[in-house]
Order: C-alpha cells, then sequence, then structure tokens
C-alpha cells in the first residue's frame, strides 16, 4: 500500500496489514489525549494528559504500543494511518470534542 506521496506504508511490515483497519489500544491507565494541535486547520499532532505534545505520527506510534488509553488506529482514504476515539456514550471525551492547539 502506498500513502499520498507515493511512499511504501512504514508501518505494514512491522505491524501487518491487518493492523492497518481500526484497532483499540491501551487501558484506563495510560495517557489519553487532552487537547489536538492543529495548523492551518488540519491535524499536526495532540498533547497528552501528561502534557507532552507529540506529532500525529508519534500518537499512531504510541497508540499501537498502547501508551495512550481512549483511542483507535484508523486509516484515511488517502492511506495516511490517526487517531479516532472509542466509541462511547460520552461525547466529551470524543477527540472532536477536544480544545484545540492552533500553532
Amino acid at each position: 500500500m502506498e500513502n499520498a506521496s507515493g511512499d511504501a506504508s512504514k508501518n505494514i511490515s512491522e505491524f501487518g496489514k491487518d493492523n492497518l483497519e481500526s484497532k483499540s489500544y491501551g487501558n484506563a491507565e495510560q495517557n489519553s489525549v487532552k487537547a489536538i494541535i492543529k495548523h492551518s486547520g488540519e491535524i499536526t499532532g495532540y498533547e497528552l494528559s501528561n502534557g507532552e505534545k507529540i506529532t500525529k505520527e508519534k500518537g499512531v506510534e504510541l497508540a499501537k504500543a498502547g501508551v495512550i488509553s481512549g483511542v483507535s488506529v484508523s486509516t484515511s482514504r488517502k492511506g495516511e494511518e490517526y487517531l479516532r476515539s472509542l466509541r462511547d456514550d460520552d461525547e466529551s471525551n470524543n477527540l472532536s470534542s477536544l480544545p484545540v492547539i492552533d500553532e
């Protein structure tokens, strides 16, 4: 599979093609996403509950490693991986409801 720039996805060999679908990682004891970092309207990163600011790519990596709770990893139509909120009945913890940090 190739991403929008034509490069092969870096994570396919490490995690396998099955993991390109939406997968859940983490538990309540771990970090959670507390804010979304955007640049020119696009998500470029996340602020975690420990105060650390990370890139979107690092967020995907940490979610796969089980370090971030409450999220799943999905793949866009362009082949880019990104974080999604786990489905529950609490809209206040959805990524789309979190504060935005414009950078």
